[in-house]
Order: C-alpha cells, then sequence, then structure tokens
C-alpha cells in the first residue's frame, strides 16, 4: 500500500479507467456507487454529513494506529454508513467523477481554510487533515483494488 499514490491526478487517471459494467473483485458496489461513495467520505471529511461515533470510544486510540499502519482495510466489509445498493446520484459514471473531483478540491480547501480542524469519522473518532489524508489513502486504496485499480 505505502506505494498507491494520492495525488489528485494519479486518483483521477486510475478512476478514469473505470467502466460502468465493471465488476469488482469483492463486494456488491457498481463502478459508479464506489465512486460516490469515495465523495460521500471526502464529504465526510468537511464535516458536512454529521456522524457521531459508531465505536466505544476508548477504540479510538487503537483504530488510530490502523490508519498509520500498513495493514490493508478487510474486504467485504459491511457498515451502514455505505450501503452498496443506496442509490445513485448522478446519471452516468463520467459525472461521478466529475462528482468526485469537485469533492476533493473542496476537501482540500475545505482544510486549508480550516487548518487544525478536526471533523468526525464514526470509526476513527475526530481526525485532523493529516489523519484524513491516512484515513482517504487507505480507503481509495481498498476500493481501487476492488476494482483492480491498484495492486
Amino acid at each position: 500500500m505505502s506505494s498507491f499514490e494520492m495525488s489528485f491526478e494519479d486518483l483521477l487517471i486510475g478512476l478514469n479507467k473505470l467502466t460502468p459494467s465493471q465488476q469488482p473483485v469483492w463486494g456488491e458496489m457498481s463502478s459508479q456507487r464506489m465512486v460516490e461513495h469515495l465523495s460521500e467520505m471526502l464529504r465526510m471529511a468537511q464535516g458536512t454529513t454529521l456522524f457521531t461515533l459508531a465505536i466505544p470510544e476508548d477504540k479510538v486510540a487503537k483504530m488510530q494506529e490502523f490508519l498509520y499502519s500498513e495493514k490493508e482495510m478487510a474486504k467485504n466489509i459491511a457498515v451502514d454508513i455505505a450501503p452498496a445498493d443506496r442509490e445513485l446520484r448522478n446519471d452516468e459514471l463520467e459525472l461521478a467523477i466529475d462528482e468526485f473531483t469537485e469533492e476533493w478540491i473542496n476537501f482540500i480547501d475545505f482544510f486549508e481554510a480550516n487548518p487544525g480542524v478536526k471533523t468526525m469519522h464514526p470509526f476513527y473518532g475526530y481526525l485532523d487533515f493529516d489523519l484524513w489524508m491516512l484515513m482517504h489513502k487507505k480507503h481509495f486504496y481498498h476500493h481501487f483494488k476492488q476494482f483492480q485499480l491498484a495492486e
């Protein structure tokens, strides 16, 4: 995972390799649903979608330690915040990638305008920009592997 590139350009190169009919290696999300899910996580980081902590508070430190590790997220993990059957917001995959682009820019702008702010992730607790970047890297890598966009 350490070789996975998190630059905006590399993310877009990967996402633009997706096709609407592309099937995941595991899980039930469509390629478009996955891209929309990544956008939702960028919105979560900005605090525009509010969540409460879904794990006991004494587990947060261990969960945040995981973000620093080279361990990958588990395959086929199901969480309430990301149902695979959620209705699609965009008419097509290309529009979902456009939405992702907008949300990435909003994410970066939000933290540039609010240095040091922390926003809630339901499983990792309050995260600042650096922790969100670690979470996104691990999370995006997970889904890029799911759709064979990363090794």
